[in-house]
């Protein structure tokens, strides 16, 4: 006999619980790559939204998303399609794009004009690249407002709000590395497993301003 899941709102790892103390209170958000659903059916089942949009590419996640939903399926949208060509300009307030990385969640962005608005509140969690993820927003004209180091499945990530302000700018190595993880207890751990891939990415370029500004953050990561 089939029985639906609990109505407890499912555990969250520390990734998952860091993006969704991002989202706002009461305001509608859009769940982009949704996966199992965990996080939509947190936001829905906590009461926290109102409303969710459960999005996926691929119809195998989402059809573990709505079983995951269940409870909730009166607050639940689900919409299969890529990205947010699947939402309306408006449709969500909040936007939560996570376990993609860097390049891909700035295309979902370029391609979503609508997000360029003050009233957008992002929630993105890179997979990679997290240095690359700044600098796009900050150029794109993002200002961030606030990021959580956390660990999920014996790995660091970063999760970073993000709201437009039609500024852009263009800060150095050390603010795209960093961005606002400065004194947050896994800092220094965070460093230690940027720095490899700072000294690999450095291997690739040529003598020139760019290798300079990155030798000279390198020498900045390894002091004491």
């Amino acid at each position: 006999m089939n029985t639906l899941p609990s109505s407890k709102p499912p555990r969250l790892d520390a990734r998952l619980q860091a993006a969704a103390d991002f989202v706002r209170p009461g305001s509608t958000a859009a769940d982009i790559g949704c996966d199992h659903g965990k996080l939509s059916a947190w936001l829905a089942g906590s009461g926290r939204c109102p409303l969710v949009f459960a999005c996926d590419l691929r119809p195998g996640p989402l059809a573990k998303a709505r079983a995951t939903c269940a409870p909730w399926a009166d607050r639940v949208v689900f919409r299969l399609g890529s990205g947010l060509s699947v939402l309306e300009p408006g449709e969500a307030q909040d936007i939560i794009i996570a376990g993609m990385g860097a390049e891909t969640i700035l295309e979902i962005l370029d391609a979503a004009p609508w997000v360029r608005d003050a009233a957008c509140n992002l929630v993105l969690v890179p997979a990679t690249k997290h240095s690359l993820l700044r600098l796009g927003l900050w150029r794109r004209g993002f200002a961030l407002r606030a990021e959580t180091l956390c660990r999920a499945a014996g790995r660091l990530y970063t999760v970073v709000n993000a709201r437009y302000t039609g500024r852009p700018c263009a800060p150095d190595a050390w603010a795209c590395l960093t961005g606002l993880t400065a004194g947050q207890p896994a800092f220094a751990e965070y460093l230690a497993q940027q720095t490899p891939k700072v000294e690999k990415y450095r291997r690739g370029l040529p003598p020139g301003p760019e290798a300079a500004a990155v030798d000279a953050l390198l020498q900045k990561l390894r002091q004491p």
